[in-house]
């Protein structure tokens, strides 16, 4: 793709885990970039003074339109990655209802508002999630972009259909939209809510001495197909030049670890062996035994493939958790203040 402009991006949910990663490689690509926020959420964390210098932050919910075009139309973006949502299955069980409010119709909202703003319509890539499969066999694995919809919480129900919202907003408007499928992603500034930065975090409270060596768990037997959050926004960026307007791509290792052996990995990573004891809370009530893909598309149209080790990404798991539980020097703490 040729762009006769320079290339600007908007970033949705830019103060999320994936938006500080994707800000950062964005600017490393010399992108100029724009991230929205909620209102009264703090400005994306996990960037140098430099990097936060060389944005522009946004308040705008999905729910405000108003506010959606307002960024729009002083970013007059070239591309736009949506990675705004309610991200979190627990939540979506408790409250379907705003999980699809937020990542359906907030979805919608964002498109209406880009038509209205944008002189120049954007390449939208939309942050998907492999919940979409849903409940598979062994047999179905590993999982390509013609397998069939599953899904087996209302997350996953709610992002079927916001794929399917971008689908219509291609075919009817011409909107150049890309869905990456994405499966599970890890990395430093991971919230602890999700399973490998909830076992670093507790694994690192023990090693500081604030934890009794008890590690809570969950289902310890499901394999996930995991990819590092850097190679993840690698591959959003390179769909949002290379990629085919209305399609959806797999991004993914292509390999299933189970959460038993990630666990152990970091227990070696932190030189402790706690006792388990499983939290019932934990344990989802239609957890999936297997999710593992093929990003055979995402390579043949980008040339992309994962480059960072698993143990490489558990390795800065644990260090950003260490940074974040040590208490830095009074005059660090008062130099970031200034």
């Amino acid at each position: 793709m040729t762009l006769d402009r320079p290339r600007t991006a908007l970033v949705t949910g830019s103060a999320g885990f994936v938006g500080q990663h994707l800000i950062r490689h964005l600017l490393d690509l010399g992108y100029s970039v724009h991230g929205t926020v909620r209102p009264g959420d703090a400005a994306p964390g996990g960037l140098s003074r430099e990097e936060r210098a060389r944005i522009a932050v946004h308040s705008a919910d999905l729910a405000d339109r108003p506010a959606l075009e307002r960024a729009l139309d002083e970013a007059q973006p070239t591309h736009v990655f949506h990675l705004a949502g309610q991200p979190f299955v627990p939540d979506s069980v408790r409250d379907p209802e705003s999980t699809f409010r937020t990542n359906v119709l907030g979805t919608l909202a964002l498109y209406e508002a880009i038509r209205q703003a944008c002189r120049e319509l954007p390449r939208v890539v939309v942050a998907g999630s492999a919940e979409i499969y849903g409940l598979v066999r062994s047999a179905d694995l590993p999982l390509t972009e013609r397998s069939v919809f599953n899904p087996a919480n209302p997350y996953a129900a709610s992002k079927v259909a916001q794929y399917y919202v971008g689908l219509q907003a291609w075919n009817l408007w011409k909107l150049p939209v890309l869905y990456a499928v994405a499966f599970n992603h890890i990395g430093p500034g991971q919230s602890d809510r999700f399973v490998v930065s909830s076992f670093a975090r507790q694994l690192v409270e023990m090693q500081l001495g604030r934890r009794e060596p008890v590690l809570e768990v969950g289902n310890l037997e499901a394999r996930r197909d995991f990819t590092d959050v850097r190679d993840v926004v690698r591959a959003y960026a390179l769909l949002a030049e290379r990629g085919e307007p209305g399609e959806a791509y797999n991004v993914c290792s292509g390999q299933a670890r189970s959460i038993a052996e990630v666990e152990r990995l970091l227990e070696a990573t932190v030189e402790i062996s706690p006792e388990r004891r499983t939290d019932p809370l934990r344990m989802r009530p239609s957890d999936l035994p297997e999710l593992r893909g093929d990003h055979g598309k995402l390579k043949a149209v980008t040339g992309w493939v994962p480059e960072i080790p698993l143990e490489d990404s558990l390795r800065a798991i644990v260090a950003g958790w260490r940074d974040a539980l040590t208490p830095a020097p009074i005059a660090a703490r008062e130099a970031s203040k200034s």
